[in-house]
């Protein structure tokens, strides 16, 4: 039987790390690139705080950044977007950008005491037993730190039922006390934008024909009678 060894556990962290690091760095490069600007920064294109980079400068300038120095400090974004407060962030990025960050934020909130929580209990549980050492199965070290090395009918067990449910409940808690900031923070976001028709949409299908009316005509006189105060447009 093959099984996974620690050479093997740390080559897939190490390509996971790898992956994800060169994800970000192209990111980071892609960012600061002139032909992306509107890509990257459209709420400040909205507000007219900033201008596209194609009208002016070299040819080449207008794609591809030649300042030299900003691929120095490529990464700066990340530290100042962890300390924005949330309100300036979604100011400045959009709620999605900070409903994202939150997302990240919320994985080390449930994995790192559940990480802390089985080191410090599960894996003495697991590696104390000499079950697998008195088989005749092929093991390896990491093996040990595993369930499968506490023998059958050992109270032992217990312990894997209990952190089960402690994780269980910590995981269901958190998320459920995130999904309620983040609701909190789409309805404050919602009720201080401005109206927009997006907002309120209404699917209206199988309208009845009226010889003197037109459809449009026909949807647009029953919503203002019916419902002048939250009547906006309409499309056909």
């Amino acid at each position: 039987m093959l099984m996974a060894s620690l050479s093997d556990i740390g080559l897939a962290a190490a390509i996971n790390i790898l992956s994800a690091f060169t994800f970000l760095l192209a990111f980071a490069v892609l960012r600061i690139q002139p032909i992306n600007d509107r890509v990257y920064f459209p709420k400040w294109y909205l507000k007219g705080l900033r201008s596209s980079p194609l009208q002016a400068g070299l040819f080449v300038s207008k794609f591809v950044n030649l300042d030299f120095k900003s691929y120095i400090r490529f990464l700066s974004w990340m530290p100042a977007a962890l300390q924005m407060p949330e309100p300036e962030l979604i100011d400045h990025a959009g709620l999605d950008s900070a409903v994202y960050l939150r997302i990240y934020l919320l994985g080390l909130k449930i994995f790192v005491p559940i990480a802390f929580l089985a080191f410090s209990v599960m894996v003495p549980v697991n590696w104390t037993n000499s079950t697998l050492e008195r088989s005749n199965l092929t093991y390896s070290q990491i093996d040990k730190l595993s369930i499968s090395n506490i023998p059958t009918g050992s109270n032992r067990f217990w312990t894997h039922l209990v952190m089960a449910y402690a994780f269980t409940f910590w995981t269901c808690y958190i998320l459920k006390r995130e999904y309620q900031i983040v609701a909190t923070m789409r309805l404050h976001f919602l009720a201080s934008e401005r109206r927009r028709p997006d907002q309120f949409t209404v699917l209206v299908r199988n309208v009845p024909p009226d010889p003197d009316e037109s459809v449009s005509e026909l949807v647009e006189h029953f919503f203002l009678v019916n419902h002048p105060d939250h009547y906006l447009t309409h499309q056909v």
